[in-house]
């Protein structure tokens, strides 16, 4: 039986994952969700000295090991950010397939569009916040992450936000300007099955960048299943939202 490898998004953690993996375990889908490098902090800390350089290579380097203990077997399922680090970390260590929860862009997959540059002004305008540890605000949390959320859901998951990488955020949001090349996929090397689902009314990582990623994802052969939701925005682990999500993942492994 397939054994799911959780990444949770930016200024996320583990806890986002719980309820939809406790509708997997219900049906006997086992998984696992580790936090990335200082996501593992208490509510309320202050921003943790040196998270502000750690870059998506170092956040890969610390997903391989976990996902080489879950081979054979091995399925990554990231969510925005972690959708972009379950790709990089596939190609380095080849799982039985691949889900992707609205994958936040790769350097070939998609640029910056009106409504995520709206959400990070609040972080973006902070100067060098590019070498800093930073914390999306609660304005643009509210309208690209929790739009359509009903708000007793949406509080605790807002209060829940931790701390981030800025590096990180650059090289996402400015792959163009990054000589590491961190966002950049070699998409031909992820030959395996995979899933890409995506709410039809995501503003933080538009459905575009989902369309391409599994148009990229479709060239090195493997089946490749794309899935938008609709009335659904970024947060896919609401009440209204995380059975659909549940049922597609689990029809997702059945057919691996």
């Amino acid at each position: 039986m397939p054994r799911l490898l959780f990444i949770h998004g930016m200024w996320s953690r583990p806890s986002v994952f719980d309820a939809l993996r406790a509708e997997l375990a219900a049906v006997g889908i086992e998984s696992v969700a580790p936090a990335l490098p200082f996501h593992d902090l208490p509510r309320g800390a202050p921003a943790p000295a040196g998270l502000g350089q750690l870059r998506l290579e170092d956040y890969v380097q610390a997903l391989v090991p976990e996902a080489q203990a879950l081979a054979p077997g091995l399925v990554l399922c990231g969510h925005s950010m972690g959708g972009l680090l379950a790709q990089l970390v596939a190609a380095k260590v080849r799982p039985q397939g691949l889900v992707l929860l609205a994958p936040a862009p790769s350097s070939g997959t998609g640029a910056l569009a009106p409504a995520p540059l709206r959400a990070l002004l609040g972080v973006a305008t902070r100067w060098r916040w590019w070498e800093r540890p930073t914390r999306l605000g609660e304005r643009g949390a509210r309208f690209a992450v929790f739009n359509r959320v009903p708000e007793a859901e949406a509080a605790p998951a807002l209060a829940d936000l931790t701390w981030d990488s800025g590096r990180v955020l650059a090289q996402i949001a400015f792959p163009a300007l990054d000589r590491s090349g961190g966002a950049r996929v070699e998409h031909r090397k992820i030959a395996v099955p995979a899933l890409v689902l995506v709410g039809h009314e995501d503003r933080m990582t538009p459905p575009a960048v989902s369309r391409k990623t599994a148009a990229k994802l479709a060239v090195a052969g493997a089946p490749v299943t794309l899935e938008e939701l609709p009335g659904t925005g970024h947060w896919l682990f609401h009440a209204a939202a995380r059975p659909r999500v549940a049922a597609a993942i689990a029809r997702f492994l059945a057919g691996l």
